[in-house]
């Protein structure tokens, strides 16, 4: 942490202290014989060569000047842990399009920040904690950028630190705009205990501009923000569209397990092994344990 620097501002050091130099012009004038000790002050005086001039009550011309006021330390940014970075990662590891977002850093920034990001990516599933170490890292270097606060926020979510999810990804969308993490954002605000928070972001006017995917994506999540609340009913109902006939997309597979599962906890238990079992049709990758529901 820097440290407050207590030096004495110019108006307080000595400025240009008199006395005679070798050479230089002596003075003239009817007290020329005197010595400059003997000489009124002008104002007052003073034992300090070149000490500001006083008033006549003795005070400071220049006004009292308030105490040295310390620095917020909330405000100073903290040194951070730089998790080890392996060798073989250069960061080309990335997509084009992300590399080029990094361009406005220097050169060596970007390497670093690059990196970093890269093994967000490499860690996020199997080991989510040090990816997110990394997304802190990758935030620390490059904190202006949209694309890294998004990956920071995004890498915190998954590790399940929710309030710096939220934190990043509202930085992200500040400089964006863009709403495309708003499901994740509302997931959070479930991840610490605020359904209604979660609602409202459900409900906001930023969710019509959400393309299809992270739309089933807010559904899914206003549900379980119901169920949070004992709504059961009401859980279902959001769930309700015309997307759960979709088979193709990859989001059908969430949307039908995620109706399967609320018809479940609302206690209709046939319809929900119906669905369980729709969903369980589509599901050829196995990723849901809908086949193992529905019987």
């Amino acid at each position: 942490m820097e440290e407050r620097r207590n030096s004495r501002p110019p108006s307080d050091r000595p400025s240009n202290p008199r006395g005679s130099k070798p050479g230089e012009r002596k003075p003239s004038g009817p007290n020329s014989q005197r010595q400059r000790e003997d000489l009124p002050a002008r104002g007052g005086s003073s034992s300090r060569p070149g000490a500001p001039r006083q008033t006549r009550d003795g005070s400071d011309p220049r006004g009292a000047r308030p105490a040295p006021i310390d620095r917020d330390q909330s405000r100073l940014r903290p040194r951070i842990f730089e998790p080890d970075i392996p060798e073989e990662i250069t960061g080309e590891e990335l997509d084009k399009s992300l590399r080029a977002e990094l361009l406005s850093l220097s050169a060596e920034n970007a390497k670093v920040v690059a990196r970093h990001l890269a093994c967000v990516n490499l860690y996020a599933q199997d080991d989510p904690q040090r990816a997110h170490k990394h997304g802190v890292a990758a935030a620390h270097h490059a904190g202006r950028l949209a694309v890294v606060r998004e990956s920071a926020g995004y890498a915190a979510y998954r590790a399940g630190y929710y309030e710096i999810a939220l934190k990043e990804l509202r930085a992200s969308h500040r400089i964006s705009g863009d709403v495309s993490m708003w499901p994740v954002m509302a997931d959070c605000e479930r991840g610490l205990g605020n359904p209604l928070k979660a609602l409202n972001l459900a409900g906001s006017a930023e969710v019509k501009r959400l393309a299809k995917p992270e739309e089933i994506e807010m559904r899914i999540v206003a549900s379980g923000a119901r169920r949070d609340l004992g709504e059961f009913d009401a859980a279902v109902v959001t769930l309700t569209c015309k997307e759960l006939k979709i088979e193709e997309e990859e989001w059908a597979v969430r949307l039908r397990y995620a109706y399967a599962d609320a018809l479940d906890a609302a206690g209709r238990k046939a319809e929900a092994k119906e669905w369980f079992a729709k969903c369980a049709m589509i599901d050829a990758d196995e990723i849901t344990d809908a086949a193992e529901r529905a019987l």
